[in-house]
């Protein structure tokens, strides 16, 4: 079984596995478009969290891991509790590209358009979001910044995290 991760999964999957390899994810691109009000966030302060909007023609990289044998039923609980907690996602198996040539079906979550938390915010505002917010999980900056530096440390380039990263930095440091 391979889980697809663009966000904290990349850094923390919470899970065992065998494998993990750069990916990409077709049709799919990755932003702040959902208010978070438990990780990162609370429903009177809700923070902003990553999630794979759908968009014909983009793509998304990622980190793909496939679960360690016999680990699928275990693996599965702990990702829809971690990721289902607010119903914002939705659980979708995708075909995924791998950095090897293999193309194989993935566990990924999606937003869900129709949901109450699911937001498109200009990239200003997203940063004043993420440098005040705070949840269970701890501050939206951290979660930021993880994954920032992790898709730099894996050779990705995404303008939009890199710009927040900046933006949020200075706006925490003033």
């Amino acid at each position: 079984m391979w889980v697809f991760g663009y966000g904290s999964l990349m850094w923390n999957p919470g899970f065992d596995h065998d494998e993990a390899l750069v990916a990409t994810l077709p049709d799919y691109h990755r932003s702040f478009c959902m208010r978070s009000i438990h990780h990162r966030g609370t429903e009177e302060h809700p923070g902003l969290v990553l999630a794979l909007d759908e968009l014909d023609g983009a793509h998304c990289q990622g980190l793909a891991f496939r679960a360690r044998r016999g680990t699928h039923d275990q693996t599965m609980a702990d990702l829809r509790e971690r990721e289902l907690v607010s119903s914002a996602y939705l659980e979708k198996r995708l075909m995924i590209d791998l950095s090897d040539g293999r193309q194989v079906e993935a566990v990924t979550y999606v937003i869900d358009p129709d949901h109450v938390q699911y937001c498109q915010i200009e990239l200003a505002e997203q940063a004043q979001i993420i440098s005040a917010a705070v949840g269970g999980r701890g501050p939206n900056t951290e979660y930021l910044y993880n994954t920032s530096n992790h898709l730099t440390e894996l050779g990705i380039e995404d303008e939009d995290l890199s710009w927040l990263s900046q933006q949020v930095r200075a706006l925490t440091t003033s």
